[in-house]
């Protein structure tokens, strides 16, 4: 078992900051659940630490290392680590196909967790494809893709401008609003984009001329809003539903 040099640690550790996952063109991924997805997609693994706990765990032309628990919770994020943490390359930011299918587009997701939930969710939902604002969040935040719980490697995360890429799309946008149509008496059709805003601010004015139909969830108490993960659970359930 070889512990982890002071060096790596310090690289390791580096890609906890944005500026350097972008500088080096590599993101972590931590824990059991994570790591096991990740053996099952197409990321290009570059190291894997592991404790005794991960060797059974096998991912195709990764280096793999063992190390203490001890080693492992020195570089990684979470309170607890006694399984392992990878060193990932990033995927380009490639516009992705779309056809004849629903896609999610999110304006200004800012908070890691709310994006890591909406991405598990989505998985779900069965919807692969997310469309960010480019002030949303970055998907390769570390509390973005623990939070996702192994869906990151399913759902692929497109950012670009908004205003520009959805009217290219020709498909109907529904907008969550809190004066829209109430989703519970409407027909969805088999494809279209649902835009998700930020629980704080909603979606963007400058958004608002692409949305086809606003809709909401009906509220039968006295809450002001829903967390945006939680919205965006209760509108693809009914735009699935039969």
């Amino acid at each position: 078992m070889n512990g982890l040099s002071k060096q790596k640690q310090k690289y390791i550790q580096s890609l906890h900051i944005k500026k350097y996952r972008q500088q080096f063109g590599f993101f972590i991924v931590e824990g059991q659940k994570s790591l096991e997805e990740l053996a099952k997609s197409d990321f290009d693994v570059k190291e894997v630490y592991l404790t005794e706990r991960g060797s059974d765990l096998r991912i195709t032309n990764a280096e793999i290392s063992f190390c203490s628990e001890k080693d492992i919770e020195k570089v990684s994020s979470f309170r607890s680590n006694n399984y392992g943490i990878a060193i990932v390359a990033c995927k380009p930011n490639e516009k992705p196909i779309i056809k004849n299918e629903w896609v999610l587009a999110l304006d200004e997701i800012r908070d890691p967790g709310n994006l890591g939930t909406i991405i598990r969710i989505a998985d779900w939902y069965g919807i692969n494809k997310i469309i960010c604002s480019e002030n949303t969040v970055e998907l390769y935040n570390p509390k973005v893709i623990s939070s996702t719980m192994g869906s990151f490697s399913r759902v692929n995360c497109f950012y670009t401008n908004l205003k520009e890429y959805l009217p290219e799309l020709d498909l109907p946008v529904y907008g969550a609003y809190l004066n829209g149509q109430n989703i519970h008496q409407l027909s969805f059709p088999e494809s279209g984009v649902l835009l998700m805003g930020s629980e704080s601010h909603g979606i963007s004015a400058e958004l608002e001329h692409i949305v086809s139909n606003k809709i909401t969830i009906p509220a039968f108490g006295h809450a002001e809003s829903l967390n945006a993960g939680i919205a965006t659970a209760v509108i693809l359930d009914n735009i699935r539903r039969p």
